[in-house]
């Protein structure tokens, strides 16, 4: 979708190669994931650094002397750092940027002050749940809601206001099930010949959707309606009848709530209601023909 809309507007990369735009917007996509599962684990590593600093401090409290490290020897946190992908991205480059030490260092001071934290460090030992808790509030409740975090990744992520949602789910997935992704392969090679695929087709197939969609319209201006709409349409009636494999009840949910969430307020509904409309068209022409997942398999 969002190579389509660049496409049609001018802002593409480059024009005559979409396929290695979308490529370089997954890799992007990746980098960013790989980032934030990074800056997760500097937090809960800073309370070595933080204890370090304390100590060599020219007069040093009581409490400078006894800087709780618990979080540090986090036991989800160390299923990430020993995981061989993450050890593969993290030797392969430079993870932090010249302002994460900083930004890692604000959200750490936030952390200790939290009763969360709190809570986390009275406890002696250590239990599944609660290892696995503490490093979730640090990314739901520390970092995406900090607006100075959030413009950080803005200034260093051109993708980040695109791919925030989908961060979110990516990051909680992964924290849930540590390693359940390679971050090598963060979008599988299912997934990215299925994006290839729709991107050139909706492409090759624009004239004829055309066709399709705009005697729907009715009382509607073409030239109107949001461009957005009209990609998303197109990649909708693309599904219809050439994905043979994506029933379509599961393709219009699925851009109903892609037009809600990028397009305008009314958007999820005109999208719903033109799609049904050429889906039942489709359908009394016997041009839709679809293969069960199970029949496939």
């Amino acid at each position: 979708m969002q190579e389509l809309y660049a496409q049609q507007s001018g802002e593409s990369i480059d024009n005559n190669n979409p396929v290695a735009n979308l490529q370089k917007q997954l890799e992007q996509t990746r980098q960013l994931f790989t980032y934030l599962l990074y800056f997760i684990t500097e937090v809960a590593r800073y309370a070595e650094t933080d204890a370090k600093i304390r100590a060599q401090k020219n007069l040093p409290t009581e409490h400078d002397r006894n800087v709780n490290t618990k979080i540090a020897g986090n036991q989800l946190l160390w299923q990430i750092l020993e995981n061989e992908s993450f050890k593969k991205e993290a030797s392969s480059r430079t993870m932090e940027f010249s302002d994460t030490k900083e930004q890692v260092k604000k959200i750490y001071h936030e952390l200790v002050t939290s009763d969360e934290y709190q809570k986390y460090v009275r406890v002696n030992g250590r239990d599944r749940k609660s290892e696995k808790d503490i490093l979730f509030f640090i990314f739901t409740d520390l970092m995406l809601p900090n607006e100075d975090f959030v413009t950080h990744l803005e200034e260093h992520f051109t993708n980040w206001d695109d791919d925030a949602e989908m961060m979110n789910q990516l990051i909680q997935n992964y924290l849930q099930k540590p390693g359940s992704y390679s971050l090598q392969h963060l979008v599988g090679e299912e997934k990215r010949k299925f994006a290839k695929d729709l991107l050139l087709t909706t492409k090759d197939k624009n004239e004829y959707t055309l066709e399709l969609i705009k005697p729907k319209l009715k009382n509607w201006d073409s030239e109107r309606i949001a461009a957005l709409d009209m990609i998303l349409m197109q990649m909708g009636v693309c599904e219809f009848l050439y994905f043979e494999t994506i029933p379509p009840k599961v393709t219009i949910n699925e851009y109903i709530d892609i037009a809600k969430e990028y397009s305008t307020q009314q958007s999820g509904q005109f999208v719903n209601g033109i799609l049904d409309s050429i889906h039942k068209d489709l359908l009394s022409q016997n041009k839709i023909h679809k293969i069960d997942f199970k029949q496939k398999a």
